[in-house]
């Protein structure tokens, strides 16, 4: 009976532990909600980016993506905005309103997808070289010094070269592009955790490295690398419309914001509006994101608390 009382009693506190992490945990999310919420160009970037993920997921029903994104219609070419036609016609008759809300799903998707590519990759060379230190983390430093020393969207562009374009090689390029950057990121945060006493508690337990890498050092590094990564999907999408605009992108007919800067060049002193349009969507998708970034900076500083 004792032993069925012990037993009953330590799930009891493991069950309490659990639950006070949650709590906290929450009270954090809070917190850092609480203290977002503050800044007026946060919540804007906040409010602008929410409405492309929504045209971005409701673009079905928002456009017909066959008959208004792709199909030409000649006779329909270069018109100006008006009621049937939100934000006017492209040099091939197709809807420039319908075009920029199926582009919305293209760039938020590479966007996410080639910083996923790059934080996955670099986070995890980034966090081998802070943890370990030494040859480890000279030998990996130094081959991301090479990658670092040549331009970000030169790099990119090599990649697309070589591999072809494609929405694919479109991400991996982007992707592989941005690794450098965050793997100095991840290994500055875990530079300045590893030799804390919660580190040195859990190698004294006998935790192994890979546990104490993902379960202590990473979590109480993630501010910096969250506010990072927010900077860098904009950074993401201004280098895919760079990389459409040049040939080496999405190919057409699919709709991109930069392949629209492309195709309508040539017509923009007659009719503004097939540049102007695709345009600012870029720039309200980037002036988002880095609004974003700005103030999760500050919502996740402990010393601005």
């Amino acid at each position: 009976m004792r032993e069925k009382v012990e037993v009953i009693n330590t799930d009891l506190k493991k069950k309490k532990e659990d639950l006070k992490k949650k709590a906290k945990k929450r009270s954090q999310i809070a917190d850092v909600w609480k203290r977002l919420k503050k800044s007026p160009a946060a919540v804007i970037g906040i409010i602008l980016i929410i409405i492309f993920i929504l045209m971005a997921v409701f673009a079905n029903y928002i456009a017909d993506y066959q008959t208004d994104a792709i199909k030409m219609n000649v006779v329909n070419r270069l018109q100006s905005p008006n009621k049937d036609h939100w934000f006017g016609t492209d040099e091939f008759g197709r809807d420039i309103f319908a075009r920029i809300v199926y582009g919305t799903r293209i760039s938020l998707f590479v966007g996410l997808i080639s910083v996923g590519i790059a934080l996955t990759i670099g986070g995890t060379l980034g966090a081998i070289a802070g943890y370990y230190g030494g040859k480890i983390d000279n030998m990996i430093m130094r081959v991301l010094d090479v990658l670092l020393a040549i331009p970000t969207i030169l790099l990119a562009i090599t990649i697309v070269a070589a591999l072809g374009a494609s929405i694919m090689n479109l991400m991996i390029a982007v992707g592989i592009s941005n690794i450098p950057g965050f793997a100095r990121v991840v290994r500055a945060s875990v530079l300045s955790v590893k030799d804390q006493e919660f580190i040195e508690a859990a190698k004294a337990i006998g935790a192994r490295d890979h546990t104490i890498i993902l379960k202590h050092v990473l979590p109480n590094s993630m501010a910096p690398i969250i506010v990072y990564a927010t900077l860098k999907v904009a950074t993401a999408i201004m280098a895919t419309a760079s990389l459409s605009f040049i040939g080496l992108g999405v190919a057409p007919p699919t709709p991109e914001w930069g392949s629209m800067l492309a195709g309508g060049r040539n017509y923009m002193r007659d009719s503004m509006h097939i540049v102007m349009f695709p345009g600012l969507a870029i720039v309200l998708t980037v002036l988002s994101l880095n609004l974003i970034g700005d103030g999760l900076r500050d919502a996740l500083d402990p010393k601005l608390k």
